[in-house]
């Protein structure tokens, strides 16, 4: 056998060696399930929504034992991922009043949208649904818009009609959609974002991101997929 057949066997072993530990990497890293596929979200009609004064929304029963704050922005891919995985078991976990969740919503991907203002608009539209007042329909437009309806990065964005189209859908009321429509609440909403985004770098420092979520002042590891139960034992 030629040294040059030798060598050429050689590269292919190679190869083959390369793209069997690729693959054992993959199988090694499975994508999450989701968690309690098939139950939406929260839908109990005791489930409340409240806009605070500094921007935040907090949704969950009144007497609710824990309450969580998120750190999201509308544009993220991870945390349209955190909502797509643990979403649904988190709004059962609302729906039985065992769980609050304060949702800070921040605008820093503002530049990574088309329209270069998305996650301000979007912020804002949640907000404005917020003030509607009715958990369930909050928790539903909140779904839709970080998991089916997300904008990818850099790509094209929803535009503010869009925006009160999925409000609708989830059954707000004409006043939420004017409010929506309008922008009445944009100026606000990248203030609120931005103040939230302070919070979040003064808590995290360098590696702040989203999402990111705190009990308490504690970060919780979100790759275990059990926080949401340890939460609520």
């Amino acid at each position: 056998m030629s040294s040059k057949t030798t060598y050429a066997l050689g590269a292919v072993a190679l190869a083959l060696i390369a793209v069997i530990v690729i693959a054992a990497i993959g199988w090694g890293h499975d994508e999450p399930s989701v968690r309690n596929d098939g139950y939406g979200s929260a839908h109990d009609p005791g489930v409340r929504v409240l806009l605070e004064p500094d921007g935040s929304i907090l949704l969950g029963k009144p007497n609710a034992p824990k309450t969580v704050d998120f750190y999201e922005d509308p544009i993220c891919p991870a945390c349209g991922n955190l909502e797509r995985i643990a979403g649904q078991e988190i709004a059962q976990r609302i729906d039985e009043g065992k769980l609050a969740v304060r949702y800070r919503l921040v605008n820093f991907l503002d530049n990574r949208s088309r329209s270069k203002d998305y996650s301000t608009r979007a912020v804002a539209a949640n907000q404005c649904v917020a003030e509607g007042g009715s958990g369930p329909v909050y928790s539903k437009f909140h779904t839709e818009l970080f998991t089916t309806k997300r904008p990818s990065e850099g790509g094209a964005d929803l535009d503010n009609a869009e925006l009160a189209a999925i409000a609708r859908v989830a059954g707000a009321p004409e006043s939420v959609l004017q409010c929506i429509s309008t922008g009445a609440r944009v100026d606000a909403a990248r203030t609120d974002a931005t103040a939230a985004m302070t919070a979040l770098e003064a808590a995290l420092g360098k590696s702040a991101g989203t999402p990111s979520v705190f009990d308490g002042k504690s970060k919780i590891d979100i790759s275990n997929e059990d926080w949401v139960d340890a939460l609520t034992r």
